[in-house]
């Protein structure tokens, strides 16, 4: 059961490179591109960037004991720490 889509409005590319090397750094697999799956740490999830400002993410899996928006949180906290919001 999918997590509903989060979107941020404010991710340039700059924010976008930054989060996707936080993630990689954190032990997340991020693919090349604007498109794909990241996953680690028992979650899974879908990310698009058009190429400009707007990112979404959609958490495809994640552990039972984990809920959406403890997933969302984290995921958050990779933007905020390259100054997206």
């Amino acid at each position: 059961m999918s997590c509903r889509p989060i979107k941020f409005s404010n991710v340039p590319p700059e924010v976008f490179n930054c989060m996707k090397e936080k993630l990689q750094d954190s032990g997340i697999h991020v693919p090349p591109g604007n498109r794909g799956e990241l996953s680690g740490s028992g979650i899974v999830a879908d990310f698009q960037w058009d190429g400009q400002s707007i990112l979404t993410i959609t958490i495809t899996e994640k552990p039972f004991i984990v809920s959406c928006e403890v997933a969302a949180m984290k995921i958050k906290q990779f933007v905020r720490q390259c100054h997206g919001s």
